[in-house]
């Protein structure tokens, strides 16, 4: 059964605590996390790219010479693609680049996920993951205290203190324990959870 190291808001070590196997436990499947990171990048497009063709470029109504006779190439239009100021060749249009995944894929994925980072040491449970007021330098000096510089931080409920706290400091993103992402958890080098949350994702993923 793996187990996570249990510290306080001072990063001092309090204690131990066994981790789910169901969840922090199995055999990371590595093409599934790959799926869902892949998801997740092709949602956030957002795919308003846009150019214009030949059509839709002003001018270049008429022929700009004679077909022949004249020892140039034969030309039709000044806004053929080979033109300056001519048209795009398959131009880009705004588009939606999102779609769906299955529902198991993104739980086995979430669930490799954090299986990855119990095995490489990298999840840290905090004794109630909180702060009396905003204040980044408190947050900032926890953060050192654990040595964590990328982390994802997770609380049970959207703390205000947490979230205003840690949004400044780069490579820090805050969560709740019913909506983690699989690539936030990839993306970062420390997942770094609260007790009470940790019981939340146990029973709502297990």
């Amino acid at each position: 059964m793996p187990k996570a190291t249990v510290v306080d808001m001072t990063g001092k070590k309090v204690g131990e605590v066994d981790l789910s196997d169901a969840i922090f436990g199995i055999e990371p499947n590595v093409s599934v996390v790959h799926e869902a990171v892949k998801n997740h990048l092709a949602n956030c497009r957002q795919g308003t790219q846009s150019a214009l063709t030949r059509a839709e470029v002003s001018g270049g109504g008429i022929k700009p010479w004679r077909q022949k006779g004249t020892g140039r190439a034969r030309q039709g239009s000044t806004r053929a693609p080979q033109w300056t100021h001519g048209g795009v060749v398959f131009a880009p249009k705004p588009r939606d680049y999102s779609y769906t995944l299955n529902k198991k894929v993104k739980r086995l994925a979430l669930k490799s996920a954090l299986s990855a980072k119990a095995a490489e040491g990298n999840v840290i449970v905090v004794d109630g993951l909180n702060l009396d007021a905003v204040k980044t330098k408190n947050m900032a000096a926890f953060l050192g205290a654990v040595e964590s510089k990328k982390a994802v931080l997770v609380t049970n409920e959207v703390n205000e203190n947490v979230v205003l706290s840690a949004r400044n400091i780069p490579g820090v993103v805050t969560t709740t324990a019913k909506l983690l992402s699989v690539y936030d958890i990839v993306n970062a080098n420390q997942f770094i959870v609260d007790k009470a949350a940790l019981a939340v994702i146990e029973e709502v993923f297990a």
